[in-house]
């Protein structure tokens, strides 16, 4: 872990933040290759995977993005709460707007039960722009955390970006597979339930390059950057991978699941950062 810390350490940021959202993407694909051996997965499997993505969104926009937030505002001499506040509302604002107006459907909903603006979009296209949308504030984080690395802002440290993007990209590995399995079972073939599962990571390489870059050039907006991470993070999980895991009898299953996604997103962050 030293080696890969101190590899990732002396590349340029924004090839850094473009690194570690590949892998992101990467282990999202690996998650959506299972369909090529599994036709079915169990409703219980499923909740609980989708719960363990809860558990470590939210352990990252704590541990990974507000605390950092508010401890470097401090450190810049602002008010602490200040920005992460402002960052935080405009973070789940954003995503409000993106979801009442990207049309989209969420995991194990019914086509009528889209949302966004009316489209005739094919379900499938509509639930990856579900699952892309978890990916947006993802990408974001982890490329803002490299930025800040290269910034030289206390409170960044290139174990925390590490332990972000191995917490995302575990997390992931489920979320491609939530897309892939029940495309496989409608009927889709293998190959494009794969394609389909790994395009919804597709957005994270893109957003960590912008949101390193920005870092980079705007060094005073990184505790405003981290934050509204966070508070995007936060309305995905609330508004949308929550509700998913309580559609069936395996609540408890997701509880659980959330716990220990909590858990090892906790420690990753502890031990790395």
């Amino acid at each position: 872990m030293e080696v890969i810390l101190e590899f990732m350490g002396s590349l340029d940021p924004v090839l850094a933040a473009l690194i570690a959202t590949t892998f992101t993407w990467l282990l999202t694909a690996a998650g959506a290759s299972l369909v090529f051996f599994f036709k079915e997965m169990k409703r219980v499997w499923l909740d609980g995977m989708l719960g363990f993505t809860g558990g470590v969104m939210i352990a990252a926009s704590f541990w990974s993005l507000l605390a950092p937030s508010i401890a470097m505002a401090e450190n810049q001499g602002q008010i602490p709460w200040l920005p992460a506040a402002v960052g935080f509302a405009s973070g789940a604002l954003f995503l409000f707007a993106l979801d009442r107006f990207m049309p989209h459907l969420h995991i194990n909903f019914k086509r009528e039960e889209a949302e966004g603006v009316e489209t005739n979009l094919h379900k499938t296209t509509l639930l990856v722009l579900a699952i892309t949308l978890h990916n947006i504030p993802e990408g974001l984080a982890v490329g803002v955390l490299f930025g800040g690395v290269a910034a030289g802002i206390e409170g960044a440290t290139i174990g925390a970006a590490v332990a972000l993007a191995i917490g995302i990209g575990i997390q992931n590995f489920p979320e491609g597979l939530a897309v892939s399995m029940p495309l496989r079972r409608q009927g889709v073939s293998r190959g494009r339930s794969f394609w389909y599962g790994q395009l919804s990571a597709i957005v994270e390489p893109i957003a960590g390059v912008i949101g390193a870059a920005a870092v980079m050039f705007f060094e005073p907006i990184l505790p405003y950057a981290l934050s509204f991470a966070a508070g995007a993070m936060i309305y995905v999980v609330i508004e949308e991978v929550v509700p998913e895991t309580q559609r069936d009898k395996y609540t408890d299953i997701a509880t659980l699941g959330f716990i220990g996604g909590f858990l090892v997103m906790m420690i990753l962050d502890v031990a790395l950062g």
